[in-house]
């Protein structure tokens, strides 16, 4: 019988601290609760667009401001979360009694593609917080080397949990007849190369010259450069791309580029990109921003945005290189 997530918590070494567990338990179970609330929502027609935007000035789904609430429940997080920051409000929100955490998440990740049925997601990122003090936005601004635990929860055809402390990445999946998360991958590991990228081609005009250079010379096919052909994929849903990545290998990109809304890239630094490129990294793979490692970026904004290339070692390593 597969292990449960407790079991697979249980196991880990004494120096994993029995709180950091718990919290990971209760975000699974928080992720459970969201999963059912999306697989509900044309039932109970919660999937459409609400009158108003986040702080990102993107216009909210009724569902991110519904997980956003669910994530803010306190009794969830009671004595193990200080504080957490949502891609989907402007500043922190304070947990009353406190804890030894910050938690950082985006509750629906891919929002658009509710209403098609599409993949969507929740990504977290646990932190450690200030002891004796109140917290401020400044304690969320580390690197994200600085994560003790990330992940991510897909709700497609089977709801799945990528999850890791910082050795190794897992995969956990709901069974629904025992009622549990239960692991079905062990140290997931990326194929350190690959024949597959995953971007928006719409936006190619927009790209800056390196990589228009790399996705022409992977689209050339064997004729190419390259000497191979690529397949491409995009699913407009950071979880389901990353989680076909983790799975099979890939390279995912989502670039800085020459627009006024672009300069900056699109993806959040907190939210988006140092939870999975924490996951990747522990799965063997490499994640950087075009010229230097995610995990080392030091967040000067909650909301910061940055552009990214991750997934297989040696298609990211190129794109890195041709950034110069």
């Amino acid at each position: 019988m597969l292990p449960t997530l407790n079991q697979f918590l249980e196991s880990l070494p004494a120096t994993v601290p029995a709180n950091l567990k718990a919290l990971v338990l209760d975000m699974a179970a928080a992720c459970r609760d969201i999963g059912q609330t999306v697989n509900n929502s044309a039932i109970t027609g919660k999937q459409g667009a609400l009158a108003q935007e986040n702080v990102q000035g993107e216009v909210q789904k009724e569902l991110d401001v519904i997980a956003n609430d669910m994530m803010l429940e306190p009794e969830r997080w009671y004595g193990r979360v200080a504080a957490v920051a949502s891609e989907e409000m402007d500043t922190l929100h304070p947990i009353a009694d406190g804890g030894e955490y910050l938690l950082v998440f985006d509750p629906i990740d891919g929002s658009s593609n509710l209403d098609v049925n599409g993949v969507v997601g929740t990504i977290f990122s646990v932190l450690e917080a200030p002891q004796g003090r109140a917290v401020t936005e400044a304690d969320f601004l580390k690197p994200g080397h600085q994560q003790v635990a990330a992940g991510y929860t897909a709700y497609g055809p089977q709801t799945t949990m990528m999850l890791t402390l910082g050795a190794g990445t897992f995969a956990f999946s709901i069974d629904h007849d025992r009622g549990e998360w239960v692991l079905i991958r062990d140290q997931v590991a990326i194929p350190e190369a690959t024949r597959e990228f995953a971007i928006n081609m719409s936006n190619h005009r927009h790209w800056e010259a390196p990589v228009r250079r790399y996705i022409d010379e992977c689209v050339a096919g064997k004729d190419g450069p390259r000497g191979a052909d690529f397949n491409m994929r995009w699913l407009a849903s950071m979880v389901g791309d990353i989680h076909r990545i983790l799975t099979r290998g890939g390279v995912f990109i989502y670039p800085v580029d020459q627009r006024t809304s672009g300069k900056n890239g699109k993806l959040r630094l907190l939210y988006e990109c140092n939870p999975i490129s924490m996951l990747i990294e522990q799965a063997g793979g490499a994640a950087t921003d075009g010229h230097q490692r995610i995990l080392d970026i030091a967040p000067a904004a909650l909301h910061q945005r940055t552009g990214v290339v991750l997934g297989s070692k040696e298609e990211v390593a190129r794109v890195t290189q041709y950034h110069g």
